[in-house]
């Protein structure tokens, strides 16, 4: 989040509910604005020189996807994750994701049957946020992360199920990132099976699937319990 000191980045006029809401989600997501973090809408709304509505209207929609609490009378506040609400997120979406799998390969087109270029797009996004977990560059990781997911998902074509997954997964970044970030080194720290997930998709193999998706849980949870105790 920019320095209250100083003036942040010029917000355009149009679509300013979902531009600050964007650049604020983005904050989180980074660590940059810290769980805890109290702040009003007059405050977002002098650091963006924007009016309070659009500004009002950003907040209470990243309240209701679980990364804000609501203050009465005081404003919001950067929602605290415990370590409890990691494993629990960790657990809601490593079923979500190995029933989605389940459902894929029952189609009668099967798993193997998704369109190339659907999976080549989601190969890419894989890619990338597995050069990034290699190369420790968090910022890159998390954005990347966060839309091979999203792409995985909507192959299904059920929103509904894309965006619970997208919240769940954006919630365990907001609790994992400050302590990667505690890490004089993260290369290489974090999951980067990506790639071999997606082949997995494109070969049908759900059994491949399954065991990717419960390493990928598995390495988050014990990396994360590693470093956890080190910050309390």
């Amino acid at each position: 989040m920019p320095e209250t000191g100083g003036p942040a980045a010029p917000v355009r006029r149009s679509s300013l509910r979902q531009q600050i809401a964007d650049a604020l989600r983005d904050e989180v997501l980074t660590g940059r604005l810290q769980a805890g973090r109290h702040f009003t809408v007059k405050e977002i709304a002098e650091l963006y020189g924007v009016s309070a509505t659009p500004v009002r209207e950003a907040l209470v929609d990243l309240a209701a996807q679980g990364l804000l609490d609501v203050e009465q009378h005081r404003g919001f506040q950067v929602r605290q994750f415990s370590a409890a609400d990691f494993r629990s997120l960790t657990e809601a979406h490593a079923f979500v994701v190995e029933a989605f799998f389940r459902e894929l390969a029952g189609q009668g087109r099967g798993m193997g049957q998704v369109p190339a270029d659907v999976l080549a797009s989601v190969r890419r996004r894989a890619e990338a946020a597995a050069h990034a977990a290699r190369a420790g560059s968090l910022d890159v990781l998390v954005g990347c992360d966060l839309r091979f997911w999203r792409e995985l998902s909507a192959i299904r074509g059920n929103p509904h199920i894309c965006d619970f997954l997208d919240r769940i997964r954006t919630q365990t970044w907001i609790y994992a990132v400050p302590h990667l970030r505690a890490l004089a080194d993260p290369s290489g720290v974090c999951w980067s099976g990506h790639v071999a997930l997606v082949d997995a998709v494109a070969e049908g193999d759900t059994a491949a699937a399954h065991a990717l998706t419960a390493e990928s849980t598995a390495h988050t949870r014990a990396l994360l319990e590693k470093l956890a105790p080190a910050r309390s």
